[in-house]
């Protein structure tokens, strides 16, 4: 998580640095050159997580006009200068701004001013429990129909193909894909369930020199289709590194703010596995297949969808291992 930190004061600013020394985040000083307005404009497009050291005033009219979903926003902190409070005021679960304030006062020997319900009353969190997992959400807007289940005493059901290990926590109890409240799924769908869905997807990615990102993008919509996957379970571009410069498939990556990783015809020909070898894409590249063996590589998984052809374009996904357990919180 990429970290900025902003002070007002002297006093401040030392123990900005001093957090930013710690957390691995860059401190400045409000006006040093930029102003409040600047800064938080700037911080909160770039930066997973934002602290302010001074007034939580100051920091809820800064951000205000960048607040757009609890999906999307970074952790914002504020901190007093004599560091004795640290308060998340956005994004606690999904952003990890509880979590964030919570180090914080361990550091600084303070107190971490929590307010979210679940937090308060120790129950299971779905949103902290997915973040922890890996997972993005699908439908935010189901969390608050499955946190206010918790909440009112009931029982919530989650669903998971994978086996989850650990024990459920109060309030949480298997159930049955049909019959339940969330689910851990890589697929789209809709309907009243939360979905959370795994980061786990790898895209291999072939392609012709000067191939637009226009190419690229309809082959993704194709290979989506073809696999039933959701496009929130990617993380991950390979390629062989001809590809690393291609302009396409940077803006393609760019688009979609998945990491690019490439390896060589050498590394990616001794990849073992059941592969659709082609003798051209050989006497162009030195390796037989590239977007399955790349995909395969890069996941150090099992392949999920194959070779997927057209347009100068070639792509298969690979899912990496995963293996979800109950933890939701720092014990």
């Amino acid at each position: 998580m990429t970290l900025r930190l902003l002070a007002f004061t002297d006093r401040g600013y030392a123990l900005a640095r001093s957090l930013a020394g710690e957390l691995e985040g860059e401190a400045a000083r409000c006006g040093a050159p930029l102003g409040l307005a600047e800064w938080t404009a700037e911080a909160f497009s770039q930066a997973g997580a934002l602290i302010f050291v001074g007034a939580a005033g100051i920091a809820v009219r800064a951000i205000a006009p960048h607040v757009r979903h609890k999906a999307v926003d970074p952790a914002v902190v504020v901190v007093d200068e004599a560091g004795r409070f640290a308060v998340p005021i956005l994004s606690g679960h999904l952003g990890g701004a509880n979590d964030l304030a919570r180090r914080i006062a361990a550091r600084l020997g303070g107190t971490a001013v929590i307010t979210t319900a679940t937090d308060v009353r120790g129950l299971f969190a779905v949103d902290e429990w997915a973040k922890r997992q890996n997972c993005r959400v699908q439908n935010p807007e189901a969390i608050l129909r499955m946190s206010s289940k918790v909440l009112s005493g009931e029982t919530a059901g989650i669903y998971s193909p994978w086996p989850i290990a650990g024990r459920p926590p109060e309030g949480v109890a298997l159930a049955a894909e049909h019959d339940c409240d969330a689910m851990l799924t890589l697929r789209r769908g809709s309907g009243d369930a939360l979905r959370l869905i795994p980061a786990i997807a790898v895209l291999g990615v072939g392609c012709r020199r000067g191939a637009s990102q226009a190419a690229l993008e309809r082959a993704f919509a194709g290979l989506l289709e073809a696999g039933g996957l959701s496009p929130l379970a990617f993380y991950k571009v390979c390629s062989i590194d001809l590809k690393q410069n291609e302009p396409g498939l940077l803006a393609f990556c760019e688009n979609h703010s998945l990491a690019l990783e490439t390896f060589s015809a050498q590394t990616l020909q001794a990849v073992e596995g059941d592969f659709s070898p082609s003798a051209f894409v050989r006497s162009v590249t030195g390796v037989d297949n590239v977007c399955e063996r790349a995909a395969a590589l890069g996941s150090g998984g099992t392949l999920t969808v194959k070779k997927q052809a057209g347009d100068g374009v070639t792509m298969a996904a690979a899912l990496a291992p995963f293996s979800p357990d109950w933890s939701w919180r720092d014990e």
